[in-house]
């Protein structure tokens, strides 16, 4: 049984140029899982198209988001979404909040290079996608090649491939590793 809230409300953030696998296997595995979790555009308008150029509609946008309502951030990879993730002040100030304040914040392929440039990695057991390995080595993350690892309050995996797993840690974490594994068994992901 994990210590987390009896009401689990996740935000996940879209930018153009996002990844799509990343950002839609979390939300798919996080309904599936009955989690709440909350597709947030970072730009002023709903409709955030993909670096594969699939159009998404977010369900709000940043300017219209209360991040007290949640308790969990999810940052999608892909490029130049994470440029984008990365060039959103009013993101990257929560990021670093929600980590001060023991919130979880939670990174998949390049995004992970978001919070090791924000301080947040120094020392941690961290994944990331190779392309941006050397940022995280910069900033004294500890590199790891593990498909999701959680240290403490982060959770970070490695690319689209590893996006089951990164979802299925997000779960493990609200609903423990029995619910999570039955998950990963039922979508046919471990047999």
């Amino acid at each position: 049984m994990s210590n987390t809230p009896s009401e689990p409300k996740v935000a996940l953030f879209l930018a153009d140029g996002c990844e799509t696998i990343e950002a839609l296997t979390v939300a798919d595995i996080l309904f599936r899982a009955g989690i709440p979790c909350t597709k947030v555009s970072v730009s002023d308008t709903p409709v955030v198209v993909s670096s594969h150029k699939v159009t998404m509609v977010a369900d709000t946008t940043i300017g219209h988001l209360d991040f007290d309502d949640f308790d969990m951030l999810v940052l999608p990879g892909g490029m130049p979404g994470t440029l984008n993730l990365k060039a959103c002040a009013q993101l990257t100030e929560q990021v670093v909040r929600f980590h001060r304040e023991g919130r979880m914040v939670c990174a998949i392929c390049a995004a992970p290079s978001i919070l090791a440039e924000l301080g947040l990695l120094k020392g941690v057991r961290a994944a990331c996608n190779p392309t941006v390995e050397d940022i995280l080595t910069a900033n004294d993350a500890e590199l790891v090649r593990e498909n999701a690892v959680r240290t403490g309050n982060i959770i970070t995996s490695r690319a689209m491939g590893t996006a089951i797993p990164f979802a299925l840690a997000i779960v493990e974490y609200y609903k423990g590793k029995e619910v999570a594994d039955a998950l990963g068994r039922n979508i046919l992901y471990y047999q």
